[in-house]
C-alpha cells in the first residue's frame, strides 16, 4: 500500500517542483514578447452583444498581464512523465522504476487529449496576442475550437466503444445505463459541455483552484478503483496546477487562458469516462457534483443568453456568474476564495458518493 501511495503522490511533488523551476523561464518569455491582449475586455459576448461592464472591470488587467500561463501546467505534467519514464531505464531494478505511470490502458488517452488541447489553445492564445487589429483578434473562432473538441471526443468515444467495448454509463444510485451506439454522441456532448465551462477562467486563481480540487477528487476516485496509473496522472496535474497557482494568486503574474483551460477540460472528459463503468464507478454522473462550479458557470451563461433573447433583459449583471458577484461589489479575491471553499466541499462530497454507491 505504501508503494501505491508513493506512486500516486510523488509525481504531484515532482510536477510542483518542475513547475516552480520552469516558471521564471516561461515568465521571462511572456513578458519579453508582451504576450498579452492589446485591447482590454471581451468586445463581444457569447450572446453577440457588447460587454461594457465587463470591459470596465478588467480594463487595467488584460493589457499588462500575459496570457499562456497554462504552459506551466501542461509542461510540468509532460516533464514529470518524461523524467519518471526515463528513470525506469536508468535505474531498472530500483524503486524509481516502479513510479512510471505512463500506460496504454489508463493514461495514453487522457494524455493525448491534454496535448491536443494544449497545442490548439496555445495557437489560439498566440493569435489573440498577435492578431490585434485583424479579423483574428479574437483568436481561433469558437466554432473551430469546438470542432477540435468534438473531433477529439469522437475519436476517444470510438476507442471506448470499439476497442474497450464500453457503451454504458453508470448513474448514481441506479446502475449501468446501456446507451448502445448513442454512447458516442453522448461522450461528445459531455466533452463540449465541459469545454463550455472554460469561461470560468476570468479571475486570478479562480480556474486554477477549481480544477485543482476537481482533479484531486478524481485522483482519489481512481485510486479507490485501483486505477493507480490514472490516479497518478490526475495527481500530477494537481502538482502542475499548484505551481501555476503559486504565481497566479492575486496579483496574477500571468493568466491560464486557452492553452491551459482547453488542455484541462479536454483531459477531464477522458478522466471522467475512465472512472465510470469501465472501472465499475460513476465517474461521469459524479462530474456535476465534483464540478458543480463548472455547471453553474455554464448554466449562468446559458440562462443569461436565453433571458436576453426571450425576455429582452438580463438575469445577471454579467455572465458567467462569478463576474456577476464581481459587478455587485465583491472583491475578486473574495469570489475566488469562496469558489475554492465550495470546490473543496463538493469534491469531497463526490469522493464520498463514489464510495457509498
Amino acid at each position: 500500500m505504501e508503494s501505491v501511495i508513493i506512486k500516486v503522490f510523488a509525481p504531484t511533488a515532482v510536477a510542483f517542483g518542475i513547475g516552480m523551476l520552469i516558471t521564471p523561464l516561461v515568465t521571462h518569455y511572456l513578458y519579453k514578447h508582451k504576450m498579452w491582449k492589446k485591447k482590454a475586455g471581451k468586445g463581444t459576448g457569447y450572446g453577440g452583444g457588447n460587454t461594457p461592464l465587463f470591459d470596465a472591470l478588467h480594463k487595467e488587467k488584460d493589457t499588462n498581464t500575459p496570457r499562456m500561463g497554462g504552459i506551466v501546467i501542461w509542461m510540468s505534467v509532460l516533464l514529470t512523465i518524461f523524467v519518471i519514464w526515463i528513470l525506469q531505464f536508468i535505474f531498472p531494478n530500483s524503486f524509481l522504476a516502479s513510479l512510471d505511470f505512463l500506460s496504454r490502458s489508463q493514461t495514453w488517452l487522457p494524455l493525448f487529449a491534454l496535448l491536443i488541447g494544449a497545442v490548439v489553445g496555445f495557437v489560439d492564445d498566440l493569435v489573440v496576442v498577435r492578431g490585434s487589429g485583424t479579423h483574428f483578434a479574437g483568436g481561433i473562432p469558437l466554432s473551430h475550437r469546438l470542432m477540435v473538441v468534438a473531433a477529439t471526443a469522437s475519436f476517444s468515444a470510438w476507442w471506448f466503444y470499439e476497442k474497450l467495448e464500453v457503451s454504458t454509463v453508470t448513474l448514481i444510485g441506479h446502475g449501468p445505463l446501456d446507451l448502445g451506439i448513442y454512447f458516442i454522441p453522448f461522450f461528445v456532448l459531455v466533452a463540449v459541455g465541459i469545454y463550455a465551462s472554460s469561461v470560468i477562467d476570468g479571475l486570478d486563481g479562480l480556474s486554477g483552484g477549481t480544477f485543482m480540487f476537481i482533479f484531486s477528487a478524481y485522483a482519489g476516485i481512481a485510486l479507490l478503483q485501483n486505477q493507480v496509473d490514472l490516479a497518478a496522472y490526475c495527481a500530477t496535474i494537481v502538482g502542475g496546477i499548484l505551481a501555476f497557482l503559486w504565481f497566479n494568486v492575486p496579483p496574477a503574474r500571468f493568466y491560464m487562458t486557452e492553452t491551459g483551460i482547453m488542455a484541462l477540460t479536454m483531459t477531464l472528459t477522458i478522466v471522467a469516462f475512465m472512472t465510470d463503468s469501465i472501472a465499475g464507478g460513476e465517474g461521469v454522473s459524479l462530474l456535476p457534483v465534483i464540478g458543480i462550479l463548472l455547471v453553474l458557470t455554464v448554466a449562468s451563461d446559458v440562462l443569461q443568453v436565453l433571458s436576453k433573447k426571450v425576455r429582452g433583459k438580463k438575469i445577471f449583471h454579467i455572465a458567467p456568474i462569478h463576474h456577476h458577484f464581481e459587478a455587485i461589489g465583491w472583491p475578486a479575491e473574495k469570489v475566488t476564495m469562496r469558489y475554492w471553499i465550495l470546490g473543496f466541499v463538493f469534491a469531497l462530497i463526490g469522493v464520498i458518493l463514489s464510495v457509498v454507491f
